[in-house]
């Protein structure tokens, strides 16, 4: 299994969207940066991501999962787009800050930290133990 962090803008699409969907999942699509497209393409059925809000809140607020694998983005035409389809599984019981993450020093080489501007990205096992255990969330 690998992981994985999803940045999203909560005016756009929040959380609370993400966990309406249910196990049914929703496309991640409108990526059109092909780093984290390609990202995407690498993602396997049970990968696990962090849900990120972006903007005013900058904080991991819940867990989600790859429940279809890289696909065309139905938002376009143009073939070189691809998305992968995510479910929530749970919510962290306190939303971890990028403040926090900025200041915990496990994290200092985390793409989030050194990009944050990349909507797709990886995010390394020690990583994924380290935001979960700052969220009060079990990390499986």
């Amino acid at each position: 299994m690998r992981y994985w962090l999803f940045k999203s803008e909560p005016s756009t699409w929040s959380w609370d969207n993400q966990v309406a969907k249910s196990d049914e999942g929703e496309e991640w699509d409108g990526v059109r940066n092909y780093q984290a497209r390609n990202f995407m393409r690498e993602m396997k059925i049970g990968d696990r991501g962090f849900f990120y809000h972006s903007q005013k809140e900058k904080s991991v607020v819940g867990i989600v999962e790859v429940c279809a694998e890289a696909h065309p983005d139905s938002t376009t035409e143009d073939g070189r787009w691809e998305c992968v389809d995510i479910k929530a599984v749970r919510s962290f019981a306190k939303p971890v800050s990028l403040d926090q993450i900025k200041a915990d020093p496990r994290l200092e080489d985390m793409v989030l930290v050194k990009n944050s501007r990349l909507s797709v990205q990886p995010v390394s096992e020690a990583e994924w133990a380290a935001i979960c255990a700052l969220g009060e969330t079990d990390p499986g």
